[in-house]
């Protein structure tokens, strides 16, 4: 029966650990893409918003994406949408930071620490879960 413990604890520590290398991965192609990109102040316009669930989709959360506007080459207005989400609502008329693709100026993102936070937070956190898991699968008793 320890077995079988042990290969669904291997499971979930693979999932885990492909579903952080996956987001890792993504966070470094994007920041790679953006480097050489010029960064402009974006003015908060509003807001879109939708909901984060925790596992297994109890316990919803609201989030804010902020809608953006900022001044691109030859005075020309662009507008975008943050793919940072928020637990407050942005304040209209705030400035934020966005990359702004110098050869396509209609593709811009917002550029946010949080997610190089919440990835070293979460790998941390699996970290720490998988040697505790795997101490109480070893003294679990099967009877």
């Amino acid at each position: 029966m320890k077995t079988v413990i042990y290969i669904v604890w291997a499971l979930f520590q693979i999932a885990a650990i492909a579903a952080l290398v996956h987001t890792a991965r993504k966070a470094k192609r994007q920041e790679t893409r953006t480097a050489g990109w010029p960064r402009v102040q974006a003015m908060v316009t509003g807001s879109t918003a939708g909901w984060s669930g925790r596992a297994g989709g109890s316990d919803p959360s609201r989030r804010f994406f902020p809608t953006y506007q900022f001044t691109g080459p030859g005075g020309q207005v662009f507008n975008g949408t943050s793919d940072v989400p928020s637990a407050e609502v942005p304040a209209p008329g705030s400035y934020i930071e966005v990359a702004v693709n110098p050869a396509n100026p209609h593709e811009s993102f917002h550029q946010s620490t949080k997610e190089k936070v919440g990835i070293g937070c979460a790998i941390a956190f699996f970290a720490v879960f998988a040697v505790a898991s795997f101490w109480f699968i070893g003294i679990f008793p099967m009877g």
